[in-house]
């Protein structure tokens, strides 16, 4: 319990795992699979979005600071068995109005999760530790994909069901630890683009994150590429990101936007950190310390991203591409000493000129000059694919 204002709130813990019986039991009872009908012929976004999806399990073992989800549905995975999967699967094909035969997500609070757990329900019993991953996967943990890759090859061989796609994220550090999991992903489940969430590069935030360093994610990039071009298929990773998260410098903003840049990546719509209940960054937020050691008053302090001009700041980077983000770019770099990264080349985080409502651009450099600026293209909205994806015009050359 908590005091809040005049009220206290009444937090309950997760409740007990379910057994994959009762897990079974839930999703077996008699759904509709429609909305309720006094929602009418209204359109909702929400359940568009998981018309034709399969729940496998619940729980999540990541512990990312960020969200709330372990403390909603616990720690522990609670997996359906594989004939209740395919049931479910048979049952949108047959039933819900409108399937075209595809499948969109196979998953749960993560994809990949589907009975992994504790090596023996003893040391599950005794551990308290707020993460199985983080920092490193927990020697205890049992990595097995097998069951999640059977489950994959079972329901794509029913008939009616032309594609099977995963729409929720992938834990990619768990994931390379099962290489024909992440062939049989890459090769039959990804429909052009798969999105994965390093959430940053730089360690200061990382670590605030609980998440796993960059260089895991570049071992999944290497797999999900090669197994791409084994199977003669261009797909994509949608990396996602978030800024001003606590333990964020404006220095590890900079270096993501520049990370960013050196791998062609231009987001168009990004996350900022904002807390919420029952998340331990929120308690950085409000304490400015990281609980996720014993706090005190002489403890770590985190930089806490607070006000509106630092956070449009951090949010600016993650839009390097976005030429209304330029203006308060150069500000910032100035002020952090590199404006080296300001300028026209391919090295530069951003350019000199600055678009105009005329589609004209001009140079901030020469204030005074009686030349007109050259005319060019207005840079498109990209939406968070390669240029080669997007077909995005590139920045227009320095103007003469």
């Amino acid at each position: 319990m908590q005091a809040h204002g005049e009220r206290d709130v009444w937090l309950n813990p997760p409740p007990i795992p379910l057994t994959t019986a009762e897990m079974d039991h839930v999703f077996g009872l008699p759904y509709a699979r429609a909305p309720h009908p006094s929602y009418g012929d209204a359109k909702i976004p929400a359940w568009e979005m998981i018309r034709f999806s399969v729940n496998i399990m619940r729980g999540c073992f990541g512990g990312c600071t960020f969200c709330s989800i372990t403390e909603h549905e616990g720690r522990i995975i609670q997996s359906r068995s594989e004939d209740s999967i395919i049931q479910e699967l048979e049952e949108i094909r047959d039933k819900v109005a409108g399937f075209t035969g595809v499948i969109s997500d196979l998953g749960g609070p993560t994809a990949n999760m589907y009975r992994i757990g504790c090596r023996t329900p003893e040391i599950e019993a005794a551990c308290r530790k707020p993460s199985c991953v983080y920092p490193g996967i927990c020697q205890n943990l049992n990595t097995d994909h097998g069951p999640l890759v059977k489950i994959y090859r079972r329901g794509r061989a029913l008939k009616g069901i032309k594609k099977i796609l995963i729409g929720s994220g992938v834990r990619y550090d768990l994931a390379v630890q099962s290489p024909e999991y992440v062939k049989e992903l890459v090769q039959h489940h990804v429909g052009g683009y798969l999105k994965i969430a390093p959430e940053h590069t730089e360690q200061g935030p990382l670590s605030k994150m609980m998440k796993p360093g960059i260089g895991s994610y570049d071992r999944f990039k290497q797999m999900f590429e090669k197994f791409s071009a084994e199977a003669g298929k261009e797909q994509y990773l949608i990396p996602y990101f978030i800024a001003a998260h606590p333990g964020t410098s404006d220095e590890d903003m900079m270096n993501l936007a520049l990370w960013l840049k050196r791998n062609g990546f231009r987001a168009d719509q990004v996350q900022t950190f904002y807390p919420s209940p029952m998340a331990t960054a929120t308690a950085m937020y409000h304490s400015g310390k990281n609980p996720l050691r014993k706090v005190t008053r002489d403890s770590e302090a985190v930089d806490i991203v607070r006000g509106e001009r630092r956070r449009r700041l951090h949010k600016a980077f993650l839009r390097y591409h976005d030429p209304n983000n330029w203006p308060l770019l150069r500000d910032a770099l100035k002020a952090m000493g590199r404006a080296d990264l300001i300028g026209n080349g391919k090295h530069h985080l951003i350019p000199t000129y600055q678009p105009v409502l005329d589609g004209s651009y001009a140079s901030p450099r020469r204030k005074n000059s009686t030349s007109a600026p050259a005319k060019g293209r207005m840079l498109t909205q990209h939406t968070g694919l390669p240029p080669r994806v997007t077909g995005a015009a590139k920045p227009p050359r320095k103007p003469r």
